[in-house]
């Protein structure tokens, strides 16, 4: 199934770029590993079951399913603490 599109990049896409080049980190090749993984990711559809998990009412926001699964990957596929993975 197809991730949903802004113009020719899929959504999923743009909304990592977006958050990532307000981190004032450079451009991301295309062919980063990362970048290739989330091609994969039907985030759309996992977006939509994510959101349903959380009440608007009760504790903090949840953080954009993107990032979090995002975080999760890295954190497994690079065998590092939660700590690490948020640290700069």
């Amino acid at each position: 199934r197809k991730s949903p599109k802004i113009g020719k990049i899929p959504l999923h896409l743009s909304e990592l770029e977006q958050m990532y080049r307000k981190s004032n980190q450079p451009e991301l090749s295309p062919d980063n590993r990362w970048l290739i993984m989330a091609e994969l990711i039907p985030w759309a559809e996992f977006e939509s079951e994510y959101a349903e998990k959380f009440s608007e009412k009760m504790g903090a926001p949840a953080k954009p399913f993107p990032m979090a699964l995002g975080a999760l990957i890295i954190k497994e596929k690079l065998l590092i603490s939660d700590r690490e993975t948020v640290e700069p």
